[in-house]
């Protein structure tokens, strides 16, 4: 491309920044430093547990007010775990964003998207993102494809004085343009911002704790109101112990930690990840991938390396230059691909070579060219692409190329004014860590379909070396039906994929959702965009072009398709993990609405006090749901999240409240009024009850699951035989009756809670 313009000065870029006219458009990776305390800690429960805290220290005593502790502690963990998660995050956005060259004083600059200012010039590139608007100040073959922005899925041929707009990238060609608005004033630069943000939205399984949170409110309130109610009338003697019950059968009900884990989990998720080099530019992602049952893999940089070598040079009969003028179509190239490049490194450049008109390539081509002029004068239009492309069904060359291709070989043809010259054959290196990757999801239940703009042949030459089923019955995708639901059927029924076009892959990847899979999608080329950008889960290589990881959810940024499974692997942790603790805060609400709701009726004292509850709910909840949220986890994930949860929290409620009031009326006939007495076997009863179904959600069992189980109940033992701990907890197990009576009765709910279990359980899958 003949450059006709020399771009801003140095002086004439310090002066538009000291304007304030510089693209100053805000990190997208994470939230501020602010934005994560204030979400932290003004939150809807934080809010309604310090209405209880300050109802508590007006009355006293401090040991009814160490719920507030776990709040903070709680608020505490969660600013430090998503600072942590920040930190990675905008490490590896500063290490796999874009860097846009723009020409100032004549030389080519490559600076942050955040260093371009207005009138800049940048220059373009097949692959480029355009990250601000300008107007086109020079154009050969530029073609840019704004469906992202538009919808409209044909690329826009561009001219100088034709406007691009952020958020569009360039399919082919070459060159250059001058920003008009930058920052926020750019087309779609607030959209990216959000769209890019670190968030949970859309996450399948924040929306179905989002869901059980809105049915525990309404729970909460017409029960709550009616428990003030009812022990403000039966202690009216005495106003700070009716406050006191209050507050105790309120702050069960708020599964405070819940939400604070999943959040949890996802940070720690990302922050593993990024120790693997592994960007997660939207949250969802880590769980989304988690759920794929199809992964669509692009061959070049996925499954090979996007390094080649010329492996061999066949001329086809007619005498020409050809290693010339491979090296002047090579040299002519300012944006190579890998082929490219590899056919410069065996060729050299020839200058006294004459290069005219250009075509560069495209995906939707398969070729480029370009008309040269010989040191002796005689011009010709020389075409280097796909063989099946440029010549015809059944021509002779074809069966050559097709038997470098059975070798996994990947052949171009280059024609002298569309006359066959020569093959150029090129070797393609596999990936080392591809096999063990492929043999991972094959075991995870994950089917792999290979889908590549190269020859089918080829592409199943490459999948059948690395022993993917399928792969010796490659589909030329040019043979694909049209209608969507014969499409749907054959991709489908096939693994490997050859000559797919851009619109190819995006309509593959619908074919496969409609059929109701989920969609990963890899890639690292211009040509992966639109599937990209519609597959569930986009993955982007780093050193793939910046429109790539501009819509890819997960970014791999050395380029290892080896770290899916990690991302695999802590998707399935986090669902897996917060789906168990989800159960134990689950069980705490329904049994303390239970509880509330009897007490009502029974018009007794409310059985605990805060500090009793507090205890209970650490020592079965808290403290084990943190190691839980954060323990391995390689269950697969599956839909359906809130309904199996109320299917283990509802009646394991249930029979925690029936044993925990059960010993608590008969405490009240055997101790005739000592409250303390009858307090203490209810807390052994509901602790006991809990602890069991603590039991059954930590399994299967592991030497530390075992020892966390056991080390909570040894803990509350203590609490029980030590005298200082008794009197601060206010327990004291008098006479054998009401305490055997009470663990007998724990008993019972806890071999139920074993049947109901049981039969919850799913069947498992016939076998035929």
């Amino acid at each position: 491309m003949l450059r006709v313009e020399t771009g801003l000065t140095a002086p004439e870029v310090a002066e538009r920044i000291a304007a304030g006219q510089v693209n100053d458009v805000p990190a997208r990776s994470s939230r501020s430093v602010g934005e994560i305390v204030r979400a932290n800690l003004f939150t809807r429960i934080n809010a309604i547990v310090g209405v209880l805290l300050i109802m508590i220290l007006a009355v006293g005593p401090i040991q009814d007010a160490l719920f507030g502790g776990v709040i903070i502690a709680n608020t505490l963990i969660g600013v430090i775990q998503e600072l942590r998660a920040k930190r990675t995050l905008d490490r590896l956005a500063i290490v796999g964003a874009a860097r846009p060259i723009v020409r100032r004083d004549g030389y080519a600059v490559e600076v942050d998207a955040a260093e371009i200012v207005l009138d800049d010039l940048v220059e373009l590139g097949a692959g480029d993102k355009i990250v601000v608007d300008g107007v086109v100040a020079e154009a050969e073959h530029l073609e840019v494809d704004e469906s992202l922005l538009t919808g409209e899925a044909d690329p826009v041929v561009k001219r100088p004085g034709d406007p691009v707009l952020s958020g569009s990238f360039v399919v082919s060609g070459a060159g250059s343009f001058t920003t008009t608005k930058v920052g926020r004033e750019a087309y779609a630069a607030r959209l990216a911002e959000e769209a890019s943000r670190f968030t949970l939205v859309d996450s399948q399984l924040r929306n179905g704790i989002n869901t059980i949170l809105r049915v525990v409110t309404w729970m909460i309130i017409p029960t709550g109101l009616a428990l003030v109610a009812s022990q403000l009338m039966v202690n009216r003697d005495d106003l700070p112990e009716a406050v006191r019950r209050m507050v105790g059968g309120l702050v069960p009900m708020v599964p405070e930690g819940l939400v604070l884990l999943t959040s949890m989990a996802f940070a720690v998720g990302v922050i593993r990840l990024g120790r693997r080099n592994t960007l997660v530019q939207e949250l969802p992602a880590i769980e989304g991938l988690a759920r794929v049952s199809v992964v669509a893999l692009d061959k070049t940089g996925t499954l090979t390396d996007t390094k080649m070598a010329v492996a061999e040079l066949r001329r086809l009969g007619a005498d020409a230059p050809v290693e010339a003028v491979l090296g002047v179509l090579a040299a002519a190239d300012e944006r190579p691909n890998p082929s490219m490049r590899a056919i410069a490194a065996a060729y050299p450049e020839q200058p006294q070579w004459t290069v005219g008109e250009r075509t560069p390539f495209s995906s939707a081509r398969r070729w480029s060219g370009a008309v040269l002029t010989a040191p002796d004068g005689g011009t010709a239009t020389w075409r280097l692409g796909a063989p099946d492309v440029l010549l015809p069904v059944g021509h002779e060359a074809l069966a050559g190329a097709d038997a470098y291709g059975t070798r996994g070989l990947r052949v171009l043809l280059l024609t002298r004014d569309e006359a066959p010259v020569a093959l150029v054959v090129l070797a393609q290196r596999l990936r080392a860590d591809a096999p063990d990757t492929l043999r991972y999801f094959a075991e995870q239940g994950v089917a792999v379909k290979v889908i590549s703009g190269d020859n089918p042949v080829s592409v199943g030459a490459v999948a059948k070396a690395l022993d993917l089923p399928g792969a010796d019955r490659p589909v030329d995708a040019r043979t694909l039906p049209d209608d969507r639901a014969q499409l749907a059927a054959a991709v489908e029924a096939g693994t490997v994929f050859g000559r797919v076009g851009p619109q190819q892959k995006r309509d593959i990847v619908a074919a496969l959702q409609s059929r109701g899979h989920t969609v990963a999608m890899t890639g690292d080329g211009v040509n992966d965009v639109l599937a990209l950008k519609d597959a569930d889960i986009g993955v982007a290589m780093g050193a793939g072009s910046p429109a790539t990881r501009a819509v890819a959810q997960i970014v791999l940024l050395d380029n290892s398709f080896a770290a899916l499974p990690s991302v695999v692997t802590e998707g399935r942790r986090v669902i897996g993990n917060i789906e168990r603790v989800a159960n134990l805060f689950l069980t705490k609400t329904v049994y303390s609405v239970l509880l509330a709701v009897i007490v009502v009726l029974s018009q007794v004292p409310y059985p605990f006090l805060p500090r009793h509850l507090t205890l209970i709910g650490s020592l079965t909840i808290g403290i084990p749901a943190f190691f839980l949220a954060l323990a391995p986890n390689a269950e697969r994930a599956r839909a359906g999240f809130v309904g199996r949860v109320l299917r283990f929290a509802v009646p394991a409620g249930v029979l925690a409240a029936a044993a925990t009031i059960t010993s608590y009326l008969s405490a009240r006939g055997i101790y005739d009024g000592n409250l303390e007495a009858e307090t203490s076997a209810a807390t052994l009863t509901l602790f006991l009850v809990a602890l069991w179904a603590l039991a059954i959600i930590a399994r299967p069992y592991t030497w530390w699951r075992v020892l966390l189980v056991t080390t909570m109940g040894g803990a509350f033992a203590v609490v029980l035989v030590v005298p200082f701990l008794q009197e601060f907890f206010q327990l004291e197990l008098v006479g054998g009756r009401a305490p055997g009576l009470a663990v007998a009765i724990a008993a019972a709910a806890g071999l139920l809670l074993e049947l109901v279990t049981r039969l919850a359980r799913p069947a498992p899958p016939r076998t035929r």
